[in-house]
């Protein structure tokens, strides 16, 4: 039953003898491959050690650099929410101030608005008291015949909107200045000189030499001269002799009695030239009425030109001129002053209307015009 072959049966295997003569050299083999492994092991185990030495190095690296993070991430942390309280804070702050500067410039602009509205209603104030002084200088002028009170107007108006130096009252200021030049040089009877020299002619009429009483005042001067002449003698015949000054006396004495022979037939026969010969007729009580009707001639020409009926003055002046050519004497120098004193009276009382500030008033109304 068992067909199993024995082990006697089994065909056995070469076992190798190994050769005496190379043992020696195999174990020296081994013993070389065995200190290689050695070293190789030794190496490994060297290069493990240091390969573990800087992944705890490393891993201990990373640890402190995680936990600087940490720290700088909390930091961080910190600060950026800091920074977001600080910003949350900036911001309602910068809100409160927006609304706070929206506030002060709505109160500056009212206050510009308030600012502006006051100069313009003083700008208008001064335009409309200028337009009235203007007005009322007008009217003055008008009554008194004079452009001084015009002239001051202006004057004072210039002042105020100069003291006031608002750009848009320049138009105005310059059309004062053109105003005042015009009136200035625009000739307007001056009634306050005019009648200083009308009462300076009524003055001078009592004094007038007239044309009856010249012959009369020249004969009288020559005479004056005459008496005059001897006067002399005396001091020069004190240093002379007793002769000479006998001789000096007959000759003064008969050259003064031939003078006076002389005089007395001239006076007998006179030519003169006489245009008008009713002036040489003129009686001394006569005289006295032609001064006095000069004078009340004179004074009523004074009284047409305080009233500014020019025409009344020339009127008068003329006559008072007629009657002092007529009857005065003309190549007197009294006579020639009076003659020229009227004659400037009648050339300078003439009618004429002051002049008007219109371009000052053409200013003014474009000025108040967008009121």
């Amino acid at each position: 039953m068992n067909d199993a072959p024995s082990p006697a049966s089994q065909p056995r295997e070469l076992v190798p003898v190994p050769d005496p003569a190379s043992a020696p050299s195999q174990l020296r083999t081994l013993r070389i491959a065995v200190a290689l492994l050695a070293l190789l092991a030794i190496a490994a185990l060297v290069f493990a050690w240091r390969a573990n030495e800087r992944v705890h190095g490393s891993e201990r690296e990373l640890v402190k650099r995680q936990q600087e993070s940490s720290t700088l991430v909390t930091e961080a942390t910190l600060v950026a929410r800091q920074a977001q309280e600080g910003a949350r804070d900036a911001a309602a702050k910068v809100a409160l101030l927006e609304a706070r500067l929206n506030e002060v410039a709505l109160q500056r602009s009212q206050l510009e608005a308030l600012v502006q509205s006051v100069a313009r209603a003083r700008d208008d104030n001064l335009v409309a008291d200028g337009e009235a002084t203007l007005r009322a200088a007008l009217q003055q002028s008008a009554l008194t015949g004079s452009s001084e009170p015009v002239v001051a107007a202006l004057k004072q108006v210039d002042d105020r909107f100069a003291n006031a130096n608002q750009p848009r009252l320049e138009p105005v200021r310059r059309a004062l200045a053109r105003d005042l030049d015009r009136i200035r040089a625009a000739s307007v009877a001056d009634v306050a000189t005019l009648s200083i020299k009308l009462e300076e002619a009524v003055r001078m009429v009592d004094e007038l030499p007239l044309l009856a009483a010249a012959e009369q005042r020249r004969d009288l001067a020559r005479g004056a001269a005459r008496a005059a002449a001897p006067a002399s003698a005396p001091a020069s015949a004190a240093t002379g002799t007793l002769g000479s000054w006998l001789s000096t006396q007959f000759g003064q004495a008969s050259s003064t009695f031939a003078d006076s022979v002389w005089a007395e037939i001239r006076s007998l026969v006179r030519v003169t030239r006489i245009d008008h010969p009713e002036a040489m007729l003129v009686a001394p009580d006569q005289a006295v009425f032609l001064r006095e009707n000069l004078k009340l001639r004179l004074l009523n020409a004074r009284l047409s030109l305080l009233a500014r009926q020019f025409d009344a003055v020339q009127f008068d002046v003329r006559r008072a001129i007629e009657t002092i050519e007529r009857y005065a004497d003309r190549s007197a120098k009294r006579t020639q002053v009076m003659l020229d004193v009227l004659m400037q009276v009648a050339q300078q009382a003439r009618q004429s209307a002051p002049a008007r500030p219109d371009d000052t008033f053409a200013a003014l109304a474009a000025v108040a015009g967008p009121r």
